[in-house]
């Protein structure tokens, strides 16, 4: 069975956006991108709900045509070479190459996604959608990416419904001088 990854940058008072849903700030240095860019070499798929899908969508296709950035150039060629899937209700469909829409009965899709073969998924945001996908045992792994930022946002890392969830503490990795990742695993 493959590993469902829930990747998140969040902030210290714990929030994955600002008040107005900005993501203009999480700082991608040179360590960090280049994690970011062999953690995008461990998967094969990235997983997406729609107001992320959509701000990505927006970005990644062109994105090393239009930004200077060094991560930006080295990570758009990949994103769009990536198989993606998009989680949501409301969309009719996605318009992006290698990019598949899941409408109904997200969770037994998901887990049937998760018993193909294949490397690592990535859920990199959402957090209704992770916390649907963890409250029902389907997320494997928490990685979480803090940054020294406090952004008072309305979305936390994880919105389970009120489940209770435990994971292990498997791992941190300080990115920078200024982020700080922790991995955790599902308790089973």
């Amino acid at each position: 069975m493959r590993t469902l990854i829930h990747f998140v940058h969040t902030s210290l008072d714990g929030r994955i956006q600002g008040p107005q849903g900005e993501f203009d700030w999480p700082e991608m240095g040179p360590e960090l991108s280049a994690y970011s860019i062999e953690l995008n070499d461990q998967l094969d798929t990235l997983l997406y709900g729609r107001r992320v899908w959509e701000m990505m969508a927006a970005y990644w296709p062109n994105a090393d045509k239009v930004s200077d950035h060094p991560h930006d150039r080295a990570y758009a060629p990949r994103w769009r070479a990536t198989d993606k899937v998009v989680v949501s209700r409301t969309l009719e469909r996605v318009d992006a190459e290698n990019t598949t829409l899941i409408r109904d009965d997200v969770l037994a899709e998901v887990a049937a996604l998760k018993e193909r073969p294949g490397k690592d998924i990535v859920l990199m945001g959402g957090a209704a959608l992770a916390g649907s996908l963890a409250a029902a045992g389907l997320v494997d792994e928490v990685r979480i990416c803090l940054h020294p930022v406090v952004l008072g946002g309305p979305h936390a890392v994880l919105d389970t419904g009120g489940t209770r969830l435990a994971f292990d503490l498997v791992g941190t990795r300080v990115f920078d001088g200024r982020v700080v990742e922790t991995t955790y695993r599902t308790r089973r």
